[in-house]
């Protein structure tokens, strides 16, 4: 088990999904947890789940950063320290070539998968400095670590993502705030099985080596150790949690509309 006793972690996009299985295990190692989402409705059956007085919801824009500063502002009031920052909020875009990718898609994907990211780091870093360190975890994609057709904006945030983590990493390295990337699969969960067909258990996803695809859990975990202490010499990091399918070339079968089809329906 990682360690988390007395550290304060805030999760993005945590009222579902990869966020909430984080914030569970979070709990589970002796964290508090704050998660975010925009639709207060599913933030309060969250915490019905979560179900204990270490975790709280506020509602946030990750792609605003007037809402980053007013986040910021309420857990630090709250907690007085923020130890971890996961930045999981993200969308999916709809698979189109290239030239065909719109002004307003382009710039929707972008302002919630890469500078939502980018306002969260600027927001929580002073108080991570005056705390003495910290960790960011920064949830890319299998996308940001190859290239996938018909997935231009999408893309180009992930692999932002990448690099932009990969610079924070070592500017920050001297102030104790780790900052690391985890790039998941495909994962099961409710909205994937709706939009992407996918099925849990082995055998149901051959173009991964390992035949299946990931639960929520097991990318949780993936972030779980790298805010702990676990991970204190691990920075810059890309931790590909995917079975195995970046490992090597893309199976043929994911090219083109199928690919598309598969990882956004």
């Amino acid at each position: 088990m990682n360690n988390l006793d007395n550290k304060v972690i805030v999760i993005t996009g945590g009222t579902s999904g990869i966020g909430l299985a984080a914030a569970e295990r979070v709990l589970r190692d002796g964290g508090t947890v704050v998660i975010t989402g925009r639709d207060a409705e599913k933030g309060a059956k969250a915490l019905s789940e979560l179900g204990t007085d270490r975790a709280s919801y506020h509602q946030h824009d990750a792609s605003s950063r007037e809402s980053w500063d007013a986040l910021v502002a309420a857990v630090l009031a709250e907690h007085g320290r923020i130890d971890g920052l996961v930045n999981n909020a993200g969308l999916s875009a709809t698979p189109v070539p290239v030239d065909q990718e719109s002004i307003e898609s382009w710039e929707t994907i972008v302002a919630t998968n890469l500078s939502g990211p980018f306002h969260g780091m600027q927001a929580v870093i002073p108080g991570m400095k005056e705390n003495g360190g910290g960790s960011i975890v920064n949830v890319s994609s299998s996308g940001g670590l190859i290239g996938l057709p018909l997935t231009s904006s999408y893309a180009a945030a992930k692999w932002g993502l990448r690099g932009l983590t990969r610079v924070a990493a070592l500017e920050l390295a001297g102030k104790k705030i780790r900052v690391n990337t985890v790039h998941p699969g495909m994962v099961y969960t409710p909205m994937t099985a709706v939009s992407a067909g996918l099925v849990e258990g082995e055998g149901n996803y051959p173009p991964a080596p390992m035949g299946r695809v990931a639960n929520a859990a097991e990318i949780a975990g993936a972030i779980v150790y790298l805010l702990s202490d676990d991970a204190s010499y691990t920075t810059g990091a890309e931790l590909a949690v995917d079975g195995g399918w970046t490992a090597g070339i893309a199976p043929r079968a994911l090219l083109g509309d199928e690919l598309a089809t598969a990882f956004f329906g």
